[in-house]
């Protein structure tokens, strides 16, 4: 009878972290770490040496002295007293502004410019080839400073709409005009006031007011998309249970577009429209030309490489997905809104988040027109009254980093949402 052992373990050597592979890439890896956190010391350290000998030890306390400058494009109350963190403030909502506006307004456009591009229409698509080629291989700078000639030399100034040379459009409530377009602004007979918010905080760089106008009709519309939602999965229920689908349309839309339009009576809604007073326009919304010619050259600009994405995107779902949805009877519309569409949007998704973040980095070009944003105020004016190049900078670039780690992470949701998953 014979009896079975286990051969005995081998002990461990400090050898084997070099000579054994199932330790060799773990030593390795932290060899690197460690060479790397060891140079990262190097280079701060001796930074911090020599600016300690120039005198200039890194302090933001300059954030808090007066800014002394202004910003003629603002979101919020700002004056040339404010001081340096107020101004870069107001230089960040400006990058949103045109961050936001223009990721929706290049999908919006480049959505149906990579759709028309697959058009049978041979005269279509090569006209939107001809947008794609021409937009994304000049560089982003030229369009934005073509735009910005083109609205300051070719629009009539506010002075043609006195002498009646110019007229205002829609009604006499919009005027376009090489200084900037003004529009209408909405106003409440009865407003429910305003909420100040980190009022104080950080001698009140960051104060604003939030209007509970504001907040009343974004919850009633919030409200009435997610019981529109509600609606449309319970018809999808019903679809998936029986074959037929109710019409839903007309009760989403009364439950979106009715409370609002409700609440917006009953606080007295009127819009103040722009009027012509000496040599410029007075009162209603002030978009600037250099706003203006910034939001449009991003958004065309991106929305020639959002097309292409989308173009790809469609042309990966097999045919037979459109040819069996013909079959059962839909239109070529709704087979694209239905059935290629859905399906396309794991495929758009990924490379759609690198645009994005293109876009928001590209608004730091609004310098060449003249729109204050982010790197116009911090690094820019800013920087050059105080001195404080490495503070400003490393400021700025953890501003950029953490706008472009937010669309990341709210795209990379979007994408785990619309993602097929196995069964």
């Amino acid at each position: 009878m014979t009896t079975l052992t286990d051969p005995p373990k081998e002990s461990f050597r400090l050898g084997m972290l070099i000579y054994d592979s199932r330790y060799r890439s773990i030593t390795i890896q932290v060899a690197a770490l460690i060479a790397f956190l060891i140079g990262m010391g190097w280079i701060v350290s001796n930074t911090m040496n020599n600016l300690a000998s120039l005198g200039k030890e890194i302090d933001f306390g300059f954030l808090k002295e007066p800014a002394s400058y202004d910003i003629n494009q603002r979101l919020i109350e700002y004056t040339s007293r404010d001081t340096h963190a107020r101004a870069a403030f107001i230089g960040l909502l400006n990058t949103l502004l045109v961050a936001v506006l223009g990721c929706v307004l290049a999908t919006i456009i480049g959505v149906f410019v990579g759709v028309l591009r697959l058009s049978k229409n041979w005269l279509v698509g090569r006209v939107m080839t001809v947008y794609v080629e021409a937009l994304r291989n000049v560089p982003t700078l030229l369009w934005i400073v073509f735009l910005m000639a083109i609205i300051t030399e070719t629009l009539p100034a506010p002075r043609d709409f006195k002498s009646g040379e110019a007229e205002m459009l829609l009604g006499g409530t919009v005027a376009v005009t090489n200084r900037g377009t003004y529009i209408p602004e909405p106003v409440f007979s009865y407003s429910l006031g305003n909420i100040k918010l980190l009022e104080g905080f950080y001698n009140n760089s960051f104060r604003f007011e939030v209007s509970l106008d504001l907040i009343v009709i974004l919850c009633v519309l919030i409200g009435g998309i997610l019981i529109s939602g509600l609606i449309k999965r319970r018809a999808d229920r019903v679809q998936a249970a029986t074959g037929d689908r109710p019409k839903t349309w007309h009760l989403r839309l009364a439950v979106v577009v009715l409370p609002t339009v409700f609440v917006l009576w009953l606080l007295g809604l009127f819009f103040v429209v722009p009027e012509i007073k000496g040599f410029n326009f007075r009162d209603g919304i002030h978009l600037r030309a250099s706003f203006l010619a910034l939001w449009l050259a991003l958004s065309f600009y991106t929305a020639a490489f959002i097309a292409e994405i989308v173009r790809a995107g469609i042309m990966a779902i097999s045919k037979g997905q459109s040819e069996a949805a013909a079959a059962l009877g839909l239109r070529s519309g709704r087979i694209m809104s239905l059935v290629i569409l859905p399906q396309a949007l794991r495929v758009i998704i990924p490379p759609l988040i690198s645009q994005y973040l293109n876009l928001t980095k590209n608004s730091s070009l609004a310098i060449a027109v003249g729109y204050m944003d982010i790197t116009g105020t911090l690094g820019g004016i800013t920087l050059n009254q105080t001195g404080r190049e490495l503070e400003c900078l490393l400021l700025l670039m953890l501003i950029y980093l953490t706008i472009s780690l937010l669309i990341s992470s709210v795209m990379n949701w979007y994408n785990e949402r619309v993602k097929l998953t196995e069964r």
